[in-house]
């Protein structure tokens, strides 16, 4: 089925209609000023909006990382990025009017609030970019602790062991000075008489008699017997505390700790070349990226960090200042409402009419052509006609005439 074919009438309309309002918002912005290039503003707050939504995501995951499971500290932490979007979003508004307002006072404070509004952006920002170095220096700053700890445990491996032999022989010299002590003791035990023991023959208060057997014992008997038992005694504390010097003098291997040190640094190699950071910071300072200083990766994380947040923070707004067209990138510059003074028309006059003569005097009017051969001043107007007589008019075209 053939389309029906679109109407004149409501096509002219519709395009008339189309050169009104151009011409309608042409005049308008002529009587303004300026023009807004509304595309770019909406770009430049699509830009915002992004900024904003991260800055809050990344305050939300750093409140929930750092408020250890309390919902209040983890509400308090989130009411200052909410405060900080809201500032945020006054920078695109503030860069239009730092171009259409007329008073230079209100331009300044809309560029002081500018400046104030990319402080804050730079702020959220940065704290986005160290969120995103975080985890990996973190990793590299664990493992770099590891292996200091390794080398000052190899470092002080021959003190310690030369600490442990000592001991271990103070263990031996006390216990063998025990064992002879002892022995010494036992001999003297050994070599004292036997217990002397005799019947006694008495009468009571009662006047009956009684026979006992009394035995005498040598009085050096019990000190000896004392003698040895603590001996013994500190014989087994003795030997308890040589094992235990033995079995911590056996740990101390040089061999083991040159092997922790090893798998150490290869633990912070493998830490520090996944941290991005550090891979830049050696390239810049021409240095193994294990050999970098914990000052060199800290100065190179404040260019990476803050850099990017500058740039980010006045983005948007440059792009919106840049939306803005003023009234001197018009076309029709000569329709901006200029006014010839009244005293001055007299003047302005006789320079057009002293032109005039002068044009005149220096050439002077030729003599029309005869028999309508004169050259029209539009010659797209003119079109050249062969000589013939006229084409007959199709009944079609007269009949949608």
């Amino acid at each position: 089925m053939l389309s029906k074919p679109p109407n004149r009438d409501v096509a002219r309309e519709r395009r008339e209609w189309a050169l009104d309002q151009s011409r309608w918002k042409h005049e308008r912005a002529v009587e303004r000023g300026y023009r807004i290039k509304w595309g770019y503003v909406g770009i430049a707050y699509l830009v915002e909006f992004m900024v904003i939504g991260a800055s809050l995501a990344g305050a939300w995951l750093f409140a929930d990382y750092y408020s250890d499971g309390d919902n209040r500290a983890f509400y308090f932490m989130l009411l200052a990025p909410l405060v900080y979007a809201a500032v945020e979003l006054c920078r695109v508004p503030l860069g239009i009017l730092a171009r259409t307002q007329r008073s230079w006072f209100v331009r300044g404070l809309a560029i002081i609030g500018i400046v104030f509004a990319a402080g804050v952006t730079t702020k959220s920002v940065s704290q986005l970019g160290e969120m995103m170095f975080h985890p990996r220096l973190m990793d590299a700053a664990k493992a770099k602790t590891a292996l200091k700890d390794a080398q000052a445990d190899r470092d002080s491996i021959d003190t310690r062991i030369a600490a442990a032999n000592a001991r271990v022989e103070q263990y031996a010299t006390e216990l063998e000075q025990i064992e002879k002590r002892s022995a010494e003791n036992a001999s003297q035990l050994a070599g004292l008489p036997a217990q002397r023991c005799e019947r006694v023959y008495g009468t009571n208060s009662r006047g009956v008699r009684y026979s006992n057997l009394k035995c005498v014992t040598d009085p050096r008997t019990a000190t000896l017997n004392a003698a040895v038992s603590k001996a013994g005694t500190d014989r087994g504390a003795v030997v308890k505390e040589l094992e235990e010097a033995r079995k911590a003098r056996g740990l101390l291997d040089r061999g083991a700790a040159d092997r922790k040190v090893a798998d150490a640094e290869q633990t912070y190699r493998n830490a520090v070349n996944r941290s991005q950071l550090h891979s830049f910071t050696a390239m810049v300072y021409g240095v193994d990226p294990i050999e970098v200083s914990d000052a060199q990766v800290h100065a190179f994380l404040r260019i990476f960090v803050f850099v990017p947040a500058l740039c980010a923070a006045f983005a948007s707004t440059i792009l919106a200042l840049s939306a803005v067209s003023v009234r001197k990138t018009f076309m029709d510059e000569d329709d901006l409402g200029a006014a010839v003074s009244a005293e001055a028309a007299p003047y302005l006059l006789a320079t057009v009419a002293e032109t005039v003569r002068q044009e005149i005097a220096t050439n002077p009017l030729r003599p029309a052509a005869r028999e309508g051969s004169v050259i029209p001043l539009d010659r797209r107007t003119a079109p050249t006609v062969p000589p013939g007589p006229p084409a007959p008019v199709p009944a079609t075209a007269g009949a949608s005439a």
